[in-house]
């Protein structure tokens, strides 16, 4: 008997929101920055902090000394990011509340790096659930 392919789902825009504010308040257009030599995809879910210099957003990371160690928005959709470059998106930025289990964190964040940015993000009025 032949066995079933194997499916996989891919991250859909929003796809980690319990609840958001009415209307698009809980959202923000934002930049999101690539300062690597390749092309980056973040997917929807991905955990983002602004950079102090520049204000646009790169993944979240807790070592970070620039701003990428205060988390401060959460990707709506996937993005592709150009190499050394930046892309237009929408984030989570306030008034809402999230799946914790559905976050996308940079392979860099260890599990206190996520209880502090799980804080910074409470701090913006986004509760994990």
């Amino acid at each position: 008997m032949p066995t079933a392919p194997v499916l996989n789902e891919g991250f859909y825009p929003g796809h980690f929101l319990v609840s958001q504010a009415n209307g698009f308040r809980s959202r923000d257009t934002i930049i999101v920055a690539n300062a690597t030599g390749a092309a980056v995809t973040l997917q929807a879910g991905t955990v983002l902090a602004k950079l102090t210099a520049t204000g646009n957003y790169v993944p979240y990371d807790n070592a970070g000394t620039d701003g990428s160690e205060v988390a401060s928005a959460i990707l709506y959709a996937t993005v592709v990011v150009p190499a050394s470059g930046t892309k237009r998106a929408a984030a989570i930025t306030r008034a809402a509340e999230v799946n914790t289990a559905e976050l996308q964190w940079d392979g860099s964040v260890d599990a206190a790096g996520k209880t502090a940015g799980l804080a910074d993000l409470l701090a913006q009025g986004i509760v994990a659930r």
